[in-house]
């Protein structure tokens, strides 16, 4: 897989909610490979956002890492408490790609401003070479008319044109990591591919590691070397694209991919995933997708499943997986999706 630019280990972060803990990331352990490009799946609330936000110390003031490390350049960014020590990583470093892109940008200062200011922050360079670079990361993004784009204010864009913004000023301080939360959202289709076309090819001109957060597989399928599934504040299962899709084995993956409209058959109901997420302000024992899993185990309830391996690239934290369980099938849809994966290897 090439080598580690950074490295979680069994990570603990706890939010103090009106007098009560909120468990919201349960131990997750992740090694990132320089170059490559990680898609963070799951359902809204399973912590991607919350995860990778750690990475740059930007979650709310009533969060806090209670236990585990970052590893990144020879330091633990767990133990990072100062903001003036995260200056020279956000940004610099590593760079986010918010959600919404009209509430990324300031309305009140030009397009241009806000680009420079992010190139003067983290870069030794004076307002004529920031003003240049800036004309030029425009460029790189695809927006036309630099000189007079740059003049512009956000209501002046579209909402394709305000993510190439954000986009530019993501990658404007030349970051080792990018991270790109859903960076597709409220866009149509056809400005959905030209994003994702444009974050690729950055990714390969910059040499940049990518990391998406999303809950739509069509996306992680034309982007993602390896997909990791979030459930409760844990990784449950992660592996190559193709093992993921091709050769899923946690019940929640199941239920992920079974959920694709793709897959459904005309003249019945589409699958949804019965129940909804357990409370992270209590004690989850077990496994935390066992209320909603038709397959679960009598163990399931009991205790936390282990990882086991599948394939040097490929494990799932599931008792399924254990040589001791019963032989269970995974359901019709993802046999269909196995038997697609075998004929098109």
């Amino acid at each position: 897989m090439g080598d580690v630019i950074l490295s979680v280990k069994d990570l603990n972060l706890k939010f103090d909610l009106r007098g009560r803990v909120l468990h919201a990331i349960r131990g997750v352990s992740l090694d990132l490979y320089k170059g490559e490009s990680l898609a963070i799946v799951g359902e809204s609330g399973s912590g991607k956002s919350v995860f990778t936000k750690c990475f740059m110390g930007l979650n709310d003031l009533n969060g806090h890492i209670d236990s585990g490390e970052i590893l990144y350049d020879g330091k633990d960014l767990a133990k990072i408490t100062q903001e003036k020590d995260w200056l020279p990583i956000r940004g610099g470093e590593i760079a986010m790609v918010m959600q919404d892109p009209m509430t990324s940008l300031n309305p009140l200062k030009t397009i241009g401003a806000q680009i420079e200011e992010a190139i003067l922050l983290h870069q030794k360079i004076d307002r004529h070479g920031a003003h240049a670079q800036m004309l030029s990361v425009l460029k790189d993004v695809g927006i036309d008319e630099p000189e007079r784009r740059a003049r512009q204010y956000p209501h002046e864009f579209s909402g394709g044109m305000r993510q190439r913004v954000v986009i530019a000023i993501a990658v404007a301080c030349r970051p080792k990591i990018l991270i790109c939360d859903e960076p597709t959202t409220a866009l149509d289709v056809t400005i959905q591919a030209q994003i994702l076309s444009l974050i690729k090819e950055l990714r390969d001109r910059l040499g940049l590691t990518c990391v998406y957060i999303t809950h739509d597989l069509g996306v992680v399928a034309n982007v993602a070397d390896r997909i990791a599934v979030m459930y409760a504040g844990d990784i449950v299962e992660i592996g190559l694209c193709e093992e993921i899709f091709y050769d899923p084995r946690h019940p929640y993956t199941w239920a992920l991919l079974s959920s694709l409209p793709q897959l459904g058959v005309r003249g019945q109901p589409l699958f949804s995933i019965k129940g909804t997420p357990p409370n992270l302000y209590t004690e989850i024992r077990g496994d935390a997708f066992a209320p909603r899993n038709p397959y679960a185990l009598e163990i399931d309830f009991v205790e936390r499943p282990p990882y086991f391996d599948v394939s040097p690239t490929h494990k799932a934290r599931t008792w399924l997986l254990d040589p001791r369980a019963p032989k269970i099938d995974p359901p019709v849809n993802i046999r269909a999706i196995r038997a697609k994966g075998s004929a098109n290897p």
